[in-house]
């Protein structure tokens, strides 16, 4: 057993903002499923909003977000999470993010306008923002004296004091598995964060990377930990499209930079559909997208900026540029292949404004969690300021903790288990999954497709748990269960909502209920 004052799940700038605000102070452990940089955050192109200009404000910010959010955002969360966002940046900046500049600028950077927002805002670097956060984060958390990095290493299950047999719930730690070995480590440790990100690996296309399998949510509800908002599945409306090529996302700042949605025949749609034409929220857009490919059997839309200067296009979206001219699109000259892919949840894991779970000693952060702020749809840039804020104020809730005493942990138990000798169940259950995923519970759904979708869960779900009680763990055991009970969850909480608002559209219920309400799901095991 190794033992720890803070153990963090995920190497996201949620978690990475949890572990550099404790680390004078606390023996920090961060464990990730790969390598440190290898989570949603570093594939981050558009970047952060934040009121920064001096034509923009706290309020404007707000008002955008509440628009987004369809009636379901916090408005106490939402002002939280804005007011605090120039400190956030200014943090960023000191630690060495080299966000791109604007010398005409009176802020001294380049602000960008996405989806939804009133006024520029998007502090980025170039087209790669999470990446140069998390690249400077990263130095700093393999030079810290007091963090133990543990990667390719996955977590298992929490352990709780219900487990243990203890008067009181609470976290203790948690089992991870050393994929390098094959064994199962005891990590105790007084505080445990969840920042494991969501589950876009639910669906056949997503932009997120292979580690996006829902661990955080599924471990959380086992462990008794209330979700919200699953439905609020936000796909991407700009993926870029290839039959040779994973999915990349194709940023929002495009189309905030003037580029345009048409067709093949060059015919623009997104007017016909909203008012505020391409720079309508991605939900509108996604769905306007959708509806374009199936009226008239197309594979993809078409991303057009190539009116723009070529030196302005290879300066602000360099990897793009360079990503499509791999693949013999030169974006300076013609329009950009895209489909919408899953990309981003606005539920997860209910906390509470110092990023609290339901079970003492576990926090949540960043994408796993629903802290109120994203409603029925994120608006864009807004999650990485929400990584920032909220990571901040679960390290300050941790220091201002009293350090409890850590029981003596079991270790992991594999008496009753042999080595698995059928893996090909593991790799047919996860293509099944999201397919059907994609096909019943994807940006349009009925009735109908999410019944057939939750009977072919339940009976993904037998054969999964049986096949966990009798063979040993391994990584993609372990994915692919905590896949298909957050896909469950994604079901449970569309079958509830009997209406349509933001990212969930229904056309059994294509109205609005005149009263908003949360989809909350507890478990029966509490």
């Amino acid at each position: 057993m190794t033992q720890f004052d803070v153990a963090i799940i995920g190497s996201g700038l949620a978690g990475l903002t949890v572990a550099l605000n404790l680390a004078e102070r606390k023996q920090v452990l961060v464990v990730t499923k790969k390598e440190l940089l290898d989570g949603s955050s570093d594939w981050a192109q558009g970047g952060i909003a934040a009121v920064l200009a001096g034509d923009d404000s706290n309020e404007a910010h707000i008002r955008d977000t509440l628009i987004a959010g369809a009636g379901l955002c916090d408005e106490q969360v939402t002002r939280f999470v804005v007011e605090h966002g120039r400190e956030e940046i200014e943090w960023l900046i000191n630690q060495g993010v080299p966000f791109t500049r604007d010398e005409e600028s009176q802020v001294g950077y380049h602000l960008t306008r996405e989806g939804g927002h009133s006024h520029r805002r998007v502090i980025h670097a170039a087209d790669a923002t999470g990446h140069a956060v998390q690249m400077t984060l990263a130095e700093r958390i393999r030079s810290h004296p007091n963090i133990t990095l543990l990667e390719n290493h996955i977590a298992v299950d929490f352990i709780t004091g219900k487990k243990l047999g203890l008067a009181d719930n609470r976290c203790h730690g948690v089992y991870v598995l050393d994929n390098a070995s094959g064994k199962v480590k005891t990590c105790a440790a007084r505080h445990t964060v969840l920042a494991s990100g969501s589950a876009g690996k639910a669906y056949l296309y997503t932009t997120n990377p292979d580690v996006a399998t829902g661990d955080g949510i599924a471990m959380g509800w086992r462990a008794g930990c209330r979700v919200a908002n699953m439905e609020f599945i936000q796909f991407h409306p700009t993926c870029l499209y290839h039959p040779h090529a994973k999915s990349f996302l194709i940023t929002e700042a495009v189309r905030g930079e003037g580029g345009i949605l048409v067709l093949p025949d060059g015919t623009r749609f997104m007017p016909a559909h909203d008012p505020r034409e391409e720079l309508a929220p991605r939900d509108i857009v996604a769905r306007a997208i959708d509806f374009e490919m199936k009226k008239r059997g197309l594979d993809c839309v078409y991303l057009d900026i190539s009116h723009k200067p070529a030196d302005f296009l290879k300066e602000h979206f360099p990897n793009i540029y360079a990503r499509c001219l791999e693949l013999g699109i030169d974006i300076t000259k013609e329009p950009i292949p895209v489909v919408p892919a899953a990309h981003y949840s606005c539920g997860g894991i209910l906390v509470d404004m110092s990023a609290r779970t339901d079970l003492p000693g576990l926090y949540a952060v960043g994408e796993v969690a629903c802290t109120g702020l994203h409603g029925a749809n994120r608006l864009a840039s807004n999650s990485l300021l929400e990584c920032l804020v909220f990571g901040d104020a679960a390290a300050q809730d941790i220091l201002a903790q009293p350090e409890l005493p850590i029981p003596t942990l079991p270790e992991w138990d594999e008496s009753r288990v042999t080595d698995a000798d059928e893996e090909i169940v593991i790799s047919h259950n996860w293509d099944e999954l999201r397919r059907f995923m994609w096909d019943y519970v994807g940006i349009v759904r009925t009735n109908k497709r999410l019944e057939r979708a939750q009977h072919r869960i339940k009976l993904l779900t037998a054969e999964i748990d049986e096949y966990y009680s009798n063979f040993r763990v391994s990584n993609d055991l372990i994915e692919l269960r905590n896949l298909v009970l957050t896909a469950d969850l994604i079901v449970q909480c569309a079958m509830q909502r009997k209406e349509s608002r933001g990212l969930h559209f229904s056309r059994d219920y294509p109205n609005f209920l005149e009263k908003a309400e949360n989809t909350v799901l507890t478990p029966a095991h509490r």
